[in-house]
């Protein structure tokens, strides 16, 4: 485990509480583009991490095993890896397995082993659950049950890659200018709280979600004892991984459109809902009794991620920053507006969202309006 290093400030202050870079940038036709933009816009952001984590997600990641599900796996020991592989074998068919490609770099010191497998459910294995079910239950089995061994990707044509180090170290150490995606995150940590270490760094996953997050999850504990009754279990120390569970529970299981879901994790306050017509008024008291125990609680603003849809969320009183911009059909979020000029000086549009309003972009329709915006661009799919 690395501690918490002091930052270089005349106060010695090793809790910068308005810190972490995020970023986001996904073209809403499909068509892929390489890492190298994103790395140049999440490096701006440089001074908001102290090199204590830093990581990205891509989508449309593997598209000659679109279908099988890809496994990123850190081993800190031998002895780890090899208990893993003999799991992986007993429930999983692998199709591939290999170590992921990374080039020596001065920055990053000690790494883990890090290795990808793309594997098809065991179906003898899986009795009467779905595949998605049974990977998040295999995944929980890893992460909680084998020494040194942490899944910290397990979604079909994406991945994550992250570690210790500021982002664009880590986007060296995988050579992750040479990938191709449509869609893409970023996150550059200075840890408020927690431990910086390789598993800790962000994005979180589980399946295709992944969040960034820039902010502190003050709920945590609530939030985790809630989560744990659905089967998902907190291994990584760091309060977002809560956030990447919720998500899972909320859309994909419980069927929640990301429009409510939203309410729950960022709800009005009870005298904004008060004032709202007696429909709304029925369902936002209904998701406060129901998922009260999922209201994020601290100031945060989100970038959750999965196939086909990126999507930004504030907390409601937008305590952390976020700013959306558009050029043709590419949006971007960001921290910071000035990492998306560096990349696309000519928006078309940048603006900041209202806090709890989501901004989203998808491959299946285009980007609505939503109340208070700033903005009343719509980016047309094609």
């Amino acid at each position: 485990m690395i501690d918490i290093v002091r930052t270089n400030n005349p106060h010695c202050d090793d809790k910068v509480i308005d810190a972490c870079s995020i970023f986001g940038m996904m073209d809403t036709t499909g068509k892929s583009f390489s890492g190298k933009d994103i790395i140049r816009a999440i490096a701006n952001m440089h001074v908001r991490g102290n090199g204590l984590g830093g990581g990205f997600a891509v989508y449309g990641l593997y598209p000659k095993y679109a279908d099988l599900y890809a496994f990123h796996v850190m081993y800190l020991s031998h002895e780890g890896k090899a208990e893993t592989e003999d799991f992986l074998k007993q429930r999983f068919q692998i199709v591939r397995a290999e170590e992921v490609p990374t080039q020596q770099t001065g920055a990053i010191v000690n790494p883990p082993l890090v290795w990808r497998y793309f594997l098809e459910v065991n179906h003898q294995e899986s009795d009467r659950q779905s595949d998605d079910d049974y990977v998040v239950d295999r995944v929980m089995n890893i992460n909680t049950g084998i020494k040194d061994t942490f899944v910290f990707s397990s979604g079909k044509n994406m991945g994550v890659f992250k570690g210790v180090g500021y982002p664009e170290e880590i986007a060296e150490y995988f050579g992750l200018e040479d990938y191709q995606g449509y869609l893409w995150t970023a996150h550059g940590r200075f840890p408020t709280n927690t431990p910086g270490w390789w598993g800790g760094a962000h994005p979180f996953n589980i399946l295709d979600w992944t969040v960034v997050h820039n902010g502190e999850i003050s709920s945590y504990g609530i939030n985790r004892r809630y989560l744990e009754q659905f089967g998902y279990h907190c291994t990584l120390q760091t309060d977002t991984e809560v956030v990447a569970y919720a998500v899972d529970l909320l859309i994909r299981k419980h069927g929640l459109p990301i429009e409510v879901v939203a309410k729950i994790l960022a709800p009005p306050f009870w005298s904004d809902i008060e004032r709202r017509p007696l429909k709304e008024q029925e369902l936002l008291r209904a998701l406060r009794q129901v998922y009260g125990s999922l209201l994020l609680n601290g100031p945060f603003t989100i970038i959750i991620a999965h196939q086909g849809e990126m999507i930004g969320l504030t907390d409601r009183i937008r305590l952390r920053p976020l700013t959306a911009g558009i050029k043709n059909q590419r949006l971007y979020l960001s921290s910071e507006e000035s990492a998306i000029r560096l990349i696309c000086p000519d928006l078309d549009e940048a603006w900041i969202p209202m806090g709890g309003e989501p901004i989203i972009g998808s491959l299946e329709k285009p980007l609505q309006p939503r109340k208070g915006m700033v903005s009343e661009k719509v980016i047309k799919v094609s």
